[in-house]
Formats: C-alpha cells, sequence, structure tokens
C-alpha cells in the first residue's frame, strides 16, 4: 500500500469488549501450540481488532517457544503495545483539528519555556542557552536533511520554500552531509537551531567517538566530520576548503538534546530478515543509541521513523514496536511516524516531535554553580553558629597551650577547667 497514508479505525471499549465476548480469551499456556495459533487466527479473521492480525504475524514466526509459559504475559503485553501505536494514528487524526494551536505553542518557545520550578527552584536558578541545540543523528540516507526541510516548511507554514538543507538522493555514493550544519527554525528566531550531522559510520567505535567528542564539546555550523576511514583525497578536501573555514572562529554550541532518525523500510527489512545489511545497521543503532553520552540524566532520545509512506500502516506500527523494544523506549509517546506527505496529520506529528524535544531539553538544563547554590540556601544563622563554635575550639586550644607553658607541672584536670573557664 505504498503512498497512502491509511488511519485505523477507532477502536471503542464496546468494541474491544465484543472481540472478547466472541472470543473469550483461554488460558494461552493450556493450549498446544496449534490450538493457539488457531485461537489467534480466529480472533484476526473477526477484522475487528488490527492488533490481533500483527500479534498473528509475529506468532507464525516465532515457532516451537510459543507454547512457553511465559507466552500468556508476553501476548498480552505485545497486544497492548499494538493497541496503543494503532490508536495513537486515529488520535492525530481527532487532533489535527488543533494544528495551529499546536503550533503556536511551538512557534512561541523561547529556552527555558518548560522547565519545571521543582523544589522551589526558579528560572534564574538554570544554565539556560541563549538558544536550544538539537542534534540530528542517524545512519546514512535514513533523511536527516529531509526531516530539516519538512520542519523548516511546516513552522514557516509554507510548503513551497526552497529546501534548506541538501539532500543526497543516492546514499551509496557518499555520506550526504559531510559538514555539521546548523538551522535556526524559523529563519531568523533565536529560539532553537537543529543541527543535521554526517551518517553514521558502519563502524561503531567511530560513531561513538564523534559523537562523545560533541556531547562534551559542543556543536559548531560548518565543522567538518572527518572520520579515520575517509580516503585521504576526502580528508584534505573536507580540512581545507576556504569558505568552510569560518567555522573554527564559532563559539561551540553544546548539545540539549538529540533526535535520532531511522528509516522505516531497513527496519522492516530487518525484522523480516532480509539481508545482513540490514541487520547490522539495526545493531549499529542500538549500541549508538544506548550509549550513556547521549542520555540527559537518563532520558534517551527521541526517534523519528521516515518513509513510513512506502510501506503499510501494518508495517509501520510493527516498525514502531520493534524499535521500542529494541531501544528501550514506549513506542507510542516516544517514537515519531513522519512519513513524505503533506498533510495535518504529519504535520502535527512533527509539531509533537519538537515539542518534546523542546521539553525535555528544558527539563535537563544544569543548575548554575550548585555549590554556591546549596551554600546559599543555607539559614545565616547556622552557620553564625559554626562560626561561633570553630572560633570557640580555636580559642580554647590556644588558651590550653598558655596554661600549659606557665604551669607545666599542672594537672591536666585543672587545664581542663581553666579551658572550660575561660570559653564560657
Amino acid at each position: 500500500m505504498g503512498g497512502e497514508t491509511i488511519i485505523p479505525p477507532t477502536s471503542t471499549s464496546e468494541e474491544e469488549y465484543s472481540v472478547d465476548q466472541d472470543f473469550p480469551l483461554p488460558s494461552l499456556t493450556s493450549l498446544n501450540p496449534t490450538l493457539l495459533r488457531d485461537y489467534l487466527r480466529m480472533k484476526a479473521e473477526d477484522g475487528k481488532n488490527e492488533s490481533d492480525r500483527l500479534f498473528l504475524e509475529e506468532f507464525d514466526k516465532m515457532g516451537p517457544q510459543s507454547s512457553s509459559p511465559d507466552f500468556e504475559a508476553y501476548h498480552k503485553r505485545r497486544q497492548k503495545v499494538y493497541k496503543e501505536v494503532l490508536q495513537s494514528y486515529d488520535q492525530l487524526r481527532v487532533r489535527s483539528k488543533s494544528l495551529n494551536e499546536a503550533k503556536y505553542k511551538v512557534l512561541s518557545y523561547f529556552p527555558g519555556t518548560w522547565i519545571e520550578n521543582v523544589g522551589g527552584k526558579k528560572l534564574s536558578d538554570y544554565d539556560v542557552p541563549k538558544t536550544t541545540s538539537l542534534l540530528l543523528i542517524g545512519p546514512k540516507g535514513c533523511g536527516k536533511s529531509s526531516l530539516v526541510n519538512k520542519i523548516s516548511r511546516v513552522l514557516e507554514d509554507d510548503n513551497f520554500a526552497p529546501e534548506r538543507a541538501q539532500i543526497s538522493y543516492n546514499p551509496s555514493v557518499g555520506d550526504g552531509t559531510y559538514y555539521l550544519q546548523g538551522y535556526m527554525i524559523p529563519r531568523g528566531s533565536a529560539s532553537f537551531c537543529l543541527y543535521d550531522s554526517r551518517g553514521l559510520a558502519d563502524g561503531t567505535s567511530e560513531n561513538i567517538n564523534m559523537i562523545q567528542n560533541w556531547m562534551n564539546n559542543g556543536v559548531r555550523h560548518g565543522e567538518p566530520v572527518i572520520r579515520k576511514s575517509d580516503d585521504s583525497s576526502l580528508r584534505r578536501k573536507m580540512k581545507f576548503k576556504p569558505r568552510e573555514l569560518d567555522w573554527k572562529f564559532c563559539r561551540p554550541q553544546m548539545v540539549n538534546f538529540v533526535i535520532f532518525v531511522v528509516d522505516a523500510v531497513s527496519v522492516l527489512k530487518s525484522i523480516e530478515g532480509d539481508g545482513v545489511e540490514d541487520l547490522l545497521c539495526l545493531q549499529m543503532i542500538s549500541e549508538v543509541f544506548k550509549q550513556p553520552c547521549l542520555s540527559f540524566k537518563d532520558d534517551k532520545p527521541v526517534v523519528v521513523i521516515t518513509h513510513g509512506d512506502l510501506l503499510s500502516i501494518a508495517d509501520r506500527v510493527r516498525a514502531r514496536v520493534y524499535l521500542g523494544e529494541l531501544l528501550g523506549i514506549p513506542p507510542a509517546k516516544q517514537i515519531f511516524d513522519i512519513p513524505e506527505n503533506h498533510d495535518p496529520v504529519t504535520e502535527l506529528t512533527i509539531v509533537d516531535m519538537l515539542r518534546y524535544s523542546l521539553e525535555h531539553a528544558d527539563r535537563n538544563l544544569p543548575y548554575k554553580n550548585w555549590v554556591m547554590e546549596n551554600v546559599r540556601k543555607v539559614p545565616l544563622f547556622s552557620w553564625l553558629c559554626v562560626l561561633a563554635m570553630l572560633l570557640g575550639i580555636a580559642s580554647g586550644m590556644a588558651c590550653m597551650r598558655y596554661l600549659h607553658m606557665r604551669h607545666p607541672r599542672e594537672s591536666e584536670l585543672n587545664i581542663v577547667w581553666h579551658t572550660i573557664r575561660h570559653i564560657w
């Protein structure tokens, strides 16, 4: 069903109840695999619940392990996840009527807008940047540059605006973006900036080193992304390109949040086991995604799947559920399906993804000089008491030394007594 955006029907609680009435859930572990498969197929053919059909497809591939004692719990959990993801598409369709209101909230954003003032903290207590920086990373050809253009068009409300990021239409030729490119969103604004990066390499270690450098030292517009694996001619060309040398004079911008972009078609191929290359790519994505340097206070990056318009709605759901389990994030809340479509539902998905990213960027802002912050919050009276105690101890020690020097034969008990009298 390529090219079409298919919205699944709304699943009401009454419909779900009728499905359970028609096909009451037996104890799955009490059935042998053949009867269990027939039971699932009967529910799927009822046609009222798309999640049953999706789960049946997975069950057919599971083989003998589907009769394990833990399968019943697994079935219920997986079916619930499918329902949540399916319903998220329908919720988007309903909410798309309020698209302009959602856009306004993102367009009116400034750094620190969504800081949560917990524990009496104020905006002035945080180290708030002038511009929030969002870094896009992902494999080559996954659609990072295309996503930048879509975001720009949606927030500038101009579907005919020229493309800002250069798109690579043949990923096999090269890695597309060889330099970090910063794009203020919308143009002329200083609220937040998207940094488009070079596609991840095949070697996981090179990717990790590259990302750690960005997360620790910041990102700069126009900075070349050079790898050890690049041939010498490419390295020379990137290092000494005249018009790109200005990046050295740019102030590094600390990364405030990460957007991880993944191609839905590649994910589906890896699920179906069509190619070793897709499996290795997904393994690399998993290893990079789970690096501690990408997390802010245990807050993992947001994930965007692209090119979903080339797949059916069922396959897009499968890709999101699979990625959610692989990366350890909720697929209905932290994975956003952004296809190559121009419609209110796709636009709202883009706006929701940006809002999620900006909210979490604000939530993870560091405090200003936390030591002084804690010192300032201790009552002045407490500090005066501590100071008086320290002065008393120092004075007592000086008095003991003086008495010891003046009366060397006097008992230690008398010295202590004189010291106490002196202090009080």
